[in-house]
């Protein structure tokens, strides 16, 4: 991720890790607790995938085990990755703000790496209500994909959100005992163009005894819009 770090050198804003790692980044309602990492062995692809966590006030944090999977299975697809602690988890500070500031955050996040690596892609992944934030950020950020995991229709109102135009993929548990999955479903179907759509039969919210399928559901589903490799810097 050699490029990532390309700034302005009168810049205050942190660089990104070249070798992984946490930043501390400057957001409205103070520091934002981020956690950046790089496919193995450096290079990879030119782009970056954002991932949101499930509902701070329920326990959801960037460690869960979901979202690190989320993680793991972008790295192998050769994407860096930022998790980060919604407002009130963790080292970020502020409040929890129903996805509003959350959205405001991805923003933030999104613009510093768009500075830290011009020219690569973007993209927007979720999990719960992690999903309905990425979803919100979606349009005003126009990520080159965006990936959705157990989005909670039903329990939040997505009728009024603008669509994304870039390619997006759902992955829904038919066994979900937090989100209705008929509810996603149904959602789904009004959709147009209608998104990528994966049904994992036998699989709850958490995606217990499941995660590794998760994992290569999505590694199938995604890799047929990956972003070029990245070319080796020269001295």
């Amino acid at each position: 991720m050699r490029d990532m770090t390309v700034r302005e050198s009168n810049s205050d804003m942190p660089a990104f890790p070249a070798e992984g790692g946490a930043v501390l980044l400057q957001g409205a309602a103070g520091a934002i607790e981020l956690a950046c990492a790089v496919p193995e062995g450096g290079g990879g692809r030119a782009g970056v995938a954002i991932i949101c966590h499930p509902h701070p006030l329920q326990g959801g944090t960037m460690h869960n085990k979901v979202v690190t999977i989320i993680e793991r299975s972008l790295l192998e697809l050769g994407l860096a990755t930022v998790r980060f602690n919604f407002r009130g988890v963790g080292r970020s500070e502020g409040a929890h703000d129903e996805g509003r500031g959350e959205t405001d955050d991805v923003a933030t996040i999104a613009e510093w790496l768009r500075r830290e690596g011009p020219g690569d892609a973007l993209w927007l992944a979720g999990f719960s209500f992690g999903s309905y934030v990425a979803l919100r950020a979606a349009p005003r950020l126009e990520p080159a994909q965006l990936i959705l995991v157990a989005p909670p229709a039903g329990r939040w109102d997505f009728s009024g959100l603008d669509k994304p135009a870039c390619p997006w993929l759902i992955v829904q548990g038919e066994d979900d005992e937090v989100v209705d999955p008929a509810a996603v479903f149904a959602w789904a179907e009004t959709l147009q163009p209608p998104p990528h759509l994966i049904r994992m039969p036998e699989t709850g919210h958490f995606f217990h005894r499941r995660l590794m399928d998760l994992r290569g559901a999505l590694k199938n589903a995604l890799a047929a819009n990956l972003p070029p490799v990245r070319q080796a810097a020269h001295d």
